[in-house]
């Protein structure tokens, strides 16, 4: 064997011990996973409902950084989230704090997550059923969430409590949002609305009502009755994490102050 062979078999065999999975410091991308545990291979074999969380977010990650493999920076980022539907609220700057991702992949992964969130608000839109706040939640959330002030929503619904059309009233400061009946019920009488449920959000993440809060429902419940169009409820949106009770919104009819 001559030199130059000689030469060139050692340098391949140094650049595969280094991109061997057992090299501490070498990017670990899926092509270096065993074939058996690929994401895209339990996928092709049993089925995207097969995979977990961690893998889907791998398919889409695609690569990991020093030391750590896809699937490491995807459980990284499950961790941090809390859960997979909590990325949906994160932004770039959010994404680029975990180790292994850089500037592009996470405008990729905003962008995956954004489509994630449209699709999710497409399927309450006009026509939807609220007959539960959970539902008012749902759609109501992903318009919501990321909003540094408070906004007033009017949902205008029929009289089998169907979606006609959801309306923007007001916006506020960071701390409040100002809302006057006639507001709220100008938009329902345009609409021809059987009846309104009343939506806001609370930047702080904590749905609890306020006194404003709860001053402003008994004057829309009154204006509701004045105007003979019913006032199903008044939700108020905040964020999962930062509510006790663990829903991430206040009802003000399932508390009975409606």
């Amino acid at each position: 064997m001559s030199r130059k062979k000689g030469s060139a078999q050692q340098c391949a065999t140094q650049r595969a011990i280094f991109m061997s999975e057992d090299a501490p410091n070498a990017p670990r991308a899926l092509r270096h996973i065993a074939v058996s545990e690929r994401p895209q291979e339990r996928m092709q074999r049993d089925g995207v409902r097969a995979l977990g969380d961690s893998e889907l977010l791998a398919m889409i990650v695609r690569s990991g950084t020093k030391g750590m493999n896809v699937l490491e920076v995807s459980r990284e980022l499950l961790n941090r989230a809390g859960s997979l539907s909590a990325l949906i609220n994160w932004t770039e700057p959010d994404f680029r704090r975990v180790k292994g991702i850089g500037k592009i992949r996470a405008m990729q992964l905003v962008v995956a997550f954004d489509v994630a969130r449209r699709v999710r608000e497409a399927t309450t839109e006009a026509g939807g059923l609220f007959k539960e706040p959970a539902a008012v939640f749902a759609h109501m959330a992903p318009k919501l969430d990321q909003l540094q002030v408070e906004q007033f929503w009017v949902l205008c619904l029929n009289r089998k409590n169907r979606l006609i059309k959801a309306l923007p009233v007001t916006s506020g400061t960071a701390t409040s949002s100002l809302v006057h009946p006639r507001e709220v019920f100008r938009e329902a009488i345009r609409e021809s609305a059987a009846g309104v449920i009343c939506v806001h959000n609370h930047p702080s993440g904590d749905p609890a009502p306020s006194t404003a809060d709860i001053q402003v429902t008994r004057q829309l419940r009154e204006a509701a009755r004045a105007v003979d169009v019913e006032l199903h409820d008044h939700v108020i949106v905040g964020k999962v994490a930062a509510d006790p009770a663990g829903r991430g919104y206040f009802s003000f009819r399932s508390a009975g102050m409606l």
